[in-house]
């Protein structure tokens, strides 16, 4: 994939490298800046060139704020990613997130690329068509996190003039599993796509977009957010044929293929 744009930054941050889309970004943002620091508690290998490695908790407040010394822009992916017990997701999603936008307060940095979810409005049904501004619905303890991280960015926004962009990122995968991603699938290109596209947009304040494809079937209308410049290229419709063929019936009083969130509103308690 050629690269997005001719601008560069200094040294971008990506917290969460060592998850799977971290691992998918990595290599993709080192082209557009001249230091990429990487920070997860998982591993992150050996540092390539113009790479920068710390492995900070985003539950430490200090190593937070040094981990944001110097920085640009932030590509905040950091937390976990599925649904577990509150006391978790208070950490590392909630403090964690906190800590993070502190940091990038006291340190001066301009942009967060936040990494929200599909689960923050995932009890809408799989049969409406929402926007960005429709009210938060998340659809457990990890949707809940993120509808927070979403609030802090606004009250960042509004408060410090930190901008920040919130992508709800659908179902991230090489290809969609099953029908249900027909709909919320965003291949690895398109990601990348979006997040250039939120980091060098002139103007943003706090924009909240759905990261998806550019799929036939859709439950989100991102027509608010075009100020962004995000054109998705790609398209699960490759993919149906084969999806129908492995799924030829769904069936609709299942919970699981009635909201959007899937299988996240069927989880816990933990």
């Amino acid at each position: 994939m050629t690269e997005l744009t001719a601008l560069r930054f200094g040294r971008l941050l990506l917290t969460g490298a060592a998850g799977n889309l971290g691992r998918v970004l990595r290599p993709r943002l080192k082209r557009y800046c001249e230091r990429l620091r990487l920070s997860d508690i998982g591993d992150l290998g050996e540092a390539a060139a113009g790479e920068e490695l710390q492995r900070v908790a985003l539950q430490d407040k200090a190593g937070v704020e040094a981990l944001l010394a110097g920085v640009d822009a932030v590509v905040h992916l950091g937390g976990l990613s599925t649904e577990h017990a509150f006391e978790d997701i208070l950490q590392a999603n909630i403090l964690g997130c906190f800590h993070l936008y502190e940091a990038a307060r006291k340190a001066g940095v301009k942009r967060v690329i936040y990494a929200s979810s599909l689960h923050a409005t995932g009890f809408y049904k799989q049969s409406e068509t929402i926007t960005p501004a429709h009210p938060l619905r998340p659809d457990g303890n990890y949707g809940v996190s993120k509808a927070f991280g979403e609030s802090l960015a606004q009250f960042y926004f509004d408060r410090y003039g930190l901008e920040t962009v919130s992508l709800r990122i659908g179902s991230c995968w090489p290809e969609p599993h099953d029908r249900r991603m027909l709909a919320s699938w965003l291949s690895h290109d398109d990601l990348e796509r979006l997040v250039m596209a939120a980091l060098t947009a002139p103007v943003v304040g706090h924009t909240v977009i759905y990261g998806v494809s550019d799929n036939r079937q859709s439950w989100w209308d991102n027509s608010a957010a075009r100020h962004l410049g995000f054109r998705p290229q790609d398209s699960s419709e490759p993919f149906r044929a084969a999806l129908e063929a492995r799924q030829p019936h769904i069936d609709t009083r299942d919970p699981v293929a009635q909201y959007q969130g899937g299988g996240f509103v069927t989880l816990g308690p933990f």
